[in-house]
């Protein structure tokens, strides 16, 4: 059995918007990366929101699942952390550690948040994240190892700009938002956010080709949901679903290759799994990558879906994908924006200030990606598309009915201890993450 090291290196809230998927975000160590291995253009998390896009990489399972509906340093947690991949790995002779952010455990009263997940070693708190990665690197035996880590950038507050930079100047904001001063600044901060995560990711990959293990060691790269903007993170919305994603290592995942069809965060832990040709924990929902990486499939997916129910506050929404077609369906009357669910900044107050607060939403959405890839004008009420909303529908109650999911039933109670905001509240009220968190 063929047994590479894993190095799985992941950041906070930054979406596509890379180098290496054509934004003008200059990122040249992930613009390396995927020239040397194989980069995703429609890759997807399950997720939205921090911990249950983790969780369900990690376990290969819905939020409604493994019971990660929420962010686990506001109370929410897994079901069972044996679930996790590093268990896996663990039974196939593998050796563990944890460098950085993790945000799918906290800690317990008689453990470290990495030690209730089931790490072997902790290396260092997000702030020392890439040193520590790079002296584990050029310590590793001959044991295979799952190093895991996890970078703080890009989340928000980003770094101060100066407003009369060129960066600031020349900038352009995401999709959803209108060019104006405000939202120019506030992606020239990302932007400065990126580059610094850019710089940190770089010290490890050079480490790793620094070392011996470059040509042995399976890099998986990628971050849990889409940038904190309006309409982004903490939606169903492409924006806040399309994340990068960039493999390089052994069994063809080199050579800069690009795949152009859905994959999903619930890919990983199958694809795991297979190159290791080891049978998989019957928990899975994925499929394994490879065989669109030895060109066996041209598809692995049909259709891929989607959940929200904590952030902040609470927001109950589902979706179904497909490679033309996305049906949304609110599960909460109040058919508002869940201001909390949307990070505070400048693109934020501007919204807030023509109005956004009183914006009503329909209870179901349907878009034609093709026509409309930033999902503008919600065709449910169409009667030529009455046909396909009717099918998208079938197969996301299908879906629900399939993965036994409570919200069928009503709203998702979250545990007795867990903080959640008031969703008619302005401001998130959440401050970032600390960097000391293990």
């Amino acid at each position: 059995m063929n047994r590479p090291n894993i190095l799985y290196i992941h950041s906070h809230d930054t979406g596509r918007y890379i180098q290496p998927y054509g934004y003008a975000v200059p990122t040249p160590n992930l613009q390396r990366l995927a020239q040397e291995g194989v980069l995703f253009r429609q890759h997807f998390c399950v997720n939205p929101t921090c911990s249950p896009s983790r969780a369900s990489l990690l376990t290969g399972s819905y939020p409604h699942e493994n019971g990660m509906v929420g962010l686990a340093h506001r109370g929410f947690r897994l079901n069972d952390y044996n679930q996790h991949v590093v268990h896996y790995l663990h039974r196939h002779g593998y050796t563990s550690a944890l460098a950085g952010v993790q945000h799918v455990a906290s800690d317990s009263e008689d453990k470290k948040a990495w030690q209730v997940i089931g790490y072997e070693h902790y290396l260092a708190d997000p702030g020392k994240a890439d040193e520590a990665a790079c002296a584990f690197l050029s310590r590793a035996t001959d044991q295979p190892f799952f190093l895991d880590v996890g970078f703080f950038e890009t989340h928000r507050v980003f770094p101060e700009v100066d407003p009369n930079a060129d960066d600031v100047k020349y900038c352009i904001p995401p999709a959803p938002l209108p060019d104006t001063p405000e939202t120019r600044r506030d992606m020239a901060a990302f932007k400065k956010a990126a580059k610094r995560l850019d710089e940190r990711m770089g010290r490890v990959l050079d480490a790793l080709h620094q070392s011996s293990l470059v040509d042995n060691t399976l890099v998986i790269c990628t971050t849990d949901h889409g940038i904190a903007f309006p309409k982004m993170k903490c939606n169903l919305y492409d924006g806040g679903i399309g994340v990068m994603l960039i493999m390089r290592g052994p069994r063809g995942f080199t050579g800069g290759k690009v795949v152009d069809v859905l994959t999903s965060h619930l890919d990983i832990f199958p694809t795991i799994c297979d190159i290791l040709e080891s049978q998989a924990p019957p928990w899975l929902r994925g499929k394994s990558l490879l065989p669109l990486i030895e060109g066996s499939h041209k598809k692995i997916h049909d259709n891929l879906f989607f959940e929200i129910n904590y952030h902040a506050a609470y927001e109950p929404v589902r979706a179904v994908r497909t490679e033309r077609w996305k049906y949304l369906r609110r599960f909460d009357p109040r058919l508002r924006p869940v201001l909390p669910n949307c990070d505070d900044s400048e693109s934020k107050t501007l919204w807030m200030s023509c109005g956004w607060k009183e914006q009503v939403y329909t209870e179901e959405e349907l878009y034609d990606l093709v026509f409309d890839p930033h999902e503008t004008n919600n065709l449910i009420y169409s009667v030529s598309h009455a046909a396909v909303r009717e099918e998208l529908k079938s197969l996301l109650w299908h879906w629900m009915e399939e993965t036994a999911d409570p919200i069928r039933f009503g709203k998702i109670p979250a545990p007795r201890r867990a903080r959640v905001n008031d969703p008619d509240g302005v401001s998130p009220t959440e401050p970032p993450l600390p960097l000391a968190q293990p």
